[in-house]
């Protein structure tokens, strides 16, 4: 409220902090008020001080209008005008209009803290000290008197050309917008704009009501909601279901939502939301077949098994499930529902549903983020307790992450779980971590149909307006316990005691109805009827139910195989010409750019790789990689913490003019017409959890698109690890959703301490979910390792493998997540480099083998070994950048009886590869070589499998793998640089000792 504002400014101006000096400037130097931050409005503005200085703005005012802020002069203004005319108000003192001003205003700032909100009654809040109208000099011998409250600028109560009011009648209209079932907080927005628009919806002279038609609808909808919930407590009494019992206005306040959202152009909307109501919003608003839900209750039944192209996974519990709908609205559109699944982790579905969203924006050309939007439905335990709420909010205005806004719904239960609200938060509201982000927030009790619909569309409004986050806290109850088996009297009696005698919101609205002669009894009966009859129905159909073949792939995901069907292995190999023509672009930059002189320098050298074709390093294989996928046609989006640059200085993907400090990116420039977000780098927020999951979710939208996330260091992911366990090794297997999402973990030893070194490779890889002791079918034309593997695991040593590797996530009819644990050094080291004929497809050239070119799986020892070579004593295998220090240890100690392959691709294990190299070196000791300590790293998952490979080809037993590595170590690394060059040393010096290793 910039009068207020205004005001408070010129009186600290004049009056010192705390307006308790009475010195005043001269009538001509009248100050010209300045903005002040809302934590120094103070109720000292009321005081006599306060009154001088208002008087003698005004005398300042009268002499000279020019010489007082423009807020003071339409102030001045229109209270002269309309107070002269009128006998009623010819009282009325500069003082009382404002105290009357500050009384609105307290009503618009503190009103939802009187607002009857809780549907039990239980609420004991004290009603604030500054709406009670003592406070501002009245009393009740001022009822009656009339005021006038027009200001400049303001919509609402305070708008111009309002009529002139009695004092009890501007109590009641601020006590019937704000005190009712709803409770709005709004005035923590810095936007006048804003605030305004939401004054004419709130502050309108007569609340809205609905017709006959539009109530029925209401009622049809309340009970859908609540006979679902009673049905499935009828049929299967002891079975967990997490109800919606006690919060059933949460369905009609939806359905009303997605009418008002596709008014106004919404055309497709992605939900997330936990377990509590999931059924029931399955049902009733996303409409997944009811017969279908009632056979998972019964336990649901595999596809016959057999089946072309069946995909079952190993599954989930009913209430963790989604599905999608077309829905056709009470406006006669229809609008396209995702319901995305998720696990019980409460909230971890967030940002993976906002960056779906993104994801549908962008394919859909939708460029206002006005036809897709997300929808989160929360608890209020969990919206204050789960920290990626926060991390997910603050995504929600970042260029690359906007999604033009969702909207929240908390559904209240006011308990979570066992724990009260005082005990799980500390602010008055579960929503107060939305003022951060400034979004409206709308209470509303939950009993009050009416109301909460009110809400919800304003809610849709909102969000087609300004494009922003809003919250509706859904107040309500649980009329069970955490589950419907559960006791909730044990640590809530009186909660409970309260809602054993309380009517359902069902009930409530039918004695409304009935009451106002919008409805009759046989038309409520006729209602219960027909939805009892449908479920009944549905409930003998769903026991003859038989699923038909999984439906997993949305439009864009058609002809993409499943784990069942084989898929054909595809080369990634480029044409030499297009490699040179897209090398070239992404290394020249504009004439008149003027970037660092370093930068300049690099891709200088940059070019000159690719003209010669030799030394390519580490960062231009990547934007090679990225450049011939995006001719292609292919959407290729990359973040993380320092992405642009990179955390070493090495992808410099974004470029900035030394004297303008405009923008470049030369890979936004490698195909005509590009379209601006076809390839995308963006520096993300200081998140893991909530951007991992924002990029999850963007790479299940559509298989055409290379999705990468990477750490700042490797050791950070695990502030993901929810995103990890959950949904990133287990999605498929649970919901049947693919995803080809790159994650790139910086990991390696090389002195930078326990939180700079180690990816925790060894969590990727216990995750895995292939047998140990199976050798699959090997076969190129019959393998499908990968695809019936839970994800791949590589560490890759060459800048053409990486380049390989991301090129294959793209070049194959299936999705699998890939972790990289990408290098540091390498990105600089001098034999880590390949030449440009590694990266074509022609037939003769280095990477070209008999199937192609195309990622290598493991790499064979440099030195050109025939088929069988009995002079090898010594087998080592390794991954990763220790290659390079024990080739170098092997060239000074003159070891020409040592071989040393490296395995790239750890997880699906390379038998094949592995076998052909023990068939090579017959009379060689093996031995597994890694950095990391023992208990960490790949030696835990490779042992095992390494074993049965040679099992297989009968060469010793368990105890003939030789392990090189760290001792055992609770830290993954040391912090003292010298016991790191130590360490590193001696386990390169043994790998490469004369005589035999001695392990265990």
């Amino acid at each position: 409220m910039t009068w207020f504002r205004a005001a408070s400014a010129a009186a600290a101006t004049r009056c010192g902090r705390g307006f308790h000096s009475t010195a005043l400037r001269p009538r001509s130097a009248a100050p010209a008020p300045r903005a002040v931050p809302l934590s120094r409005l103070s109720d000292s503005f009321l005081d006599g001080t306060s009154s001088v200085y208002l008087e003698e703005l005004q005398r300042a005012w009268e002499a000279d209008p020019s010489s007082v802020d423009e807020s003071w002069d339409n102030f001045f203004r229109n209270f002269v005008a309309q107070a002269s005319p009128s006998a009623g108000v010819s009282g009325q003192t500069i003082q009382e209009s404002m105290q009357l001003l500050l009384l609105v205003r307290a009503y618009q700032v503190n009103g939802h803290m009187m607002a009857k909100l809780d549907p039990l009654g239980l609420d004991d809040r004290a009603v604030p000290e500054d709406l009670r109208l003592g406070l501002y000099g009245f009393t009740d011998a001022d009822l009656d008197r009339e005021f006038f409250l027009g200001v400049w600028r303001m919509s609402g109560f305070l708008s111009e050309n309002r009529p002139v009011l009695t004092l009890r009648e501007i109590l009641s209209k601020l006590q019937q917008a704000y005190c009712g079932p709803i409770g709005y907080e709004y005035m923590h927005i810095p936007d006048r704009d804003k605030c305004n628009w939401l004054r004419e919806k709130i502050e309108t002279a007569k609340p809205r009501d609905y017709d006959k038609d539009r109530r029925l609808v209401m009622l049809d909808r309340l009970i859908w909601s609540t006979q679902f919930e009673n049905f499935l407590a009828t049929k299967w009494a002891t079975a967990k279901r997490f109800g919606l019992e006690g919060g059933e206005t949460l369905i009609p306040g939806m359905k009303e939502m997605f009418d008002r959202a596709a008014d106004l152009g919404v055309e497709n909307i992605v939900i997330g939301m936990p377990h509590r109501g999931r059924l029931n919003v399955l049902g009733n608003v996303v409409r997944k077949p009811l017969s279908q839900i009632f056979s998972e209750f019964t336990g649901g039944t595999r596809p016959v098994e057999g089946e072309d192209g069946l995909y079952t996974g190993t599954g989930d519990v009913k209430y963790h499930l989604g599905t999608s709908y077309d829905r056709p609205t009470r406006g006669g559109k229809r609008i396209h529902l995702s319901l995305v699944a998720n696990p019980s982790h409460l909230e971890a579905v967030d940002p993976v549903v906002i960056g779906k969203t993104r994801a549908k924006q962008f394919y859909s050309n939708d460029a206002d983020r006005t036809k897709n939007m997300g929808i989160l439905i929360h608890g209020d335990g969990s919206f204050a307790g789960q920290g990626v709420v926060y991390e997910t909010l603050h995504l929600s205005a970042l260029p690359n992450y906007t999604t033009g806004g969702t909207i929240h719904i908390v559904v209240n239960n006011q308990v979570a779980f066992t724990t009260d609200p005082r005990a799980g938060r500390s602010s008055q509201y579960c929503t107060d971590v939305a003022k951060a982000l400034n979004a409206p927030i709308f209470h509303v009790n939950g009993d009050d149909l009416e109301a909460v619909v009110r809400v919800c569309e304003l809610a849709a409004e909102w969000r087609q307006t300004f494009h922003s986050d809003v919250v509706v806290d859904l107040i309500c109850y649980r009329r069970f316990g955490h589950n419907e088996i559960d006791e909730p009297s044990f640590t809530q009696p009186k909660m409970y005691q309260v809602i054993k005698n309380h009517p359902s919101s069902l009930k409530l609205y039918e004695q409304k109805l009935l009451g106002s002669g919008d409805v009759s009894k046989e038309d409520v009966q006729r209602i219960h009827d027909k939805v009892n009859h449908i479920l009944n129905e549905e409930f003998t159909k769903s026991k003859h139910y038989v699923p038909n073949k999984r439906d997993w792939l949305s439009a864009y995901w058609t002809g993409f195989k499943s784990p069942e069907q084989i898929s054909r292995v595809r080369n990634t190999g480029v044409k030499p010409e297009i490699l040179k023509r897209v090398g070239q672009a992404i290394t020249t930059l504009p004439e008149n750019f003027n970037p660092h002189r370093a930068v300049k320098k690099i891709f200088e050298l940059r070019a000159a790789m690719i003209e010669s074709g030799e030394g390519i390093d580490w960062a231009v294989a990547e934007a090679l990689a990225f450049a011939t996928l995006i001719v292609e046609g292919n959407h290729v989006r990359l973040s993380g913490q320092d992405v642009e640059r990179g955390t070493f200085s090495h992808r410099h993907a974004v470029l900035h003019d030394q004297e303008t400090g405009a923008k470049y990116c030369p890979l936004d420039h490698v195909a005509m017409n590009q379209s601006a977000e076809l390839f995308t780098v963006s520096n993300s927020s200081l998140s893991e959890f909530a951007v991992l999951g924002f990029e999850l979710g963007y790479s299940m939208e559509n298989p055409n698109s290379l999705v990468l996330w990477e750490a700042q260091f490797g050791d950070f992911s695990n502030g993901a690890q929810v995103m990890f366990d959950q949904f990133l090794s287990s999605g498929e297997a649970k919901w049947l959703r693919q995803t080809g999402l790159v994650v790139l973990l910086p990991h390696g030893y090389d002195g930078q301490g326990p939180e700079h070194s180690s990816a925790r490779l060894e969590r990727f890889l216990q995750m895995s979910d292939d047998n140990p002791f199976v050798i699959p079918e090997m076969e190129p034309t019959l393998r499908k390792q990968i695809q019936e593997c839970n994800w791949q695991v590589v560490n890759v040593t060459t800048p053409a493998n990486y380049f390989h590797v991301l090129r294959r996530q793209i070049h194959r009819e299936f999705r699998k997540p890939l972790i990289v644990t990408a290098p540091k050094n390498l990105l600089r080291h001098k034999d880590c480099k390949s030449n440009l004929s590694e990266f074509d497809d022609v037939e003769g050239h280095p990477g070209f083998d008999k199937q192609g070119t195309r990622f290598k799986r493991l790499i064979k020892d440099r030195n050109d070994h025939k088929q069988v070579e009995e002079g090898i004593n010594r087998l080592i295998l390794c991954s990763g950048k220790v290659y390079y220090e024990l080739d170098e240890e092997r060239k000074k100690s003159e070891r020409s009886d040592v071989a040393i392959c490296r395995v790239e691709q750890l997880c699906p294990f390379p038998y094949d590869l592995i076998q052909r190299e023990l068939k090579r070196y017959p009379n060689a000791e093996i031995v597994w070589c890694q950095e990391e300590p023992m208990n960490m790293g790949a030696y835990s998952y490779i042992s095992p499998r390494l074993y049965t490979a040679t099992k297989a080809l009968g060469r010793g037993s368990f105890e003939d793998i030789k392990y090189i590595g760290r001792a055992p170590s609770a830290a993954t690394a040391t912090g003292f640089l010298s016991v790191h060059v130590q360490e590193q040393s001696e386990l390169v010096k043994k790998a490469l000792q004369p005589e035999p290793i001695k392990f265990p």
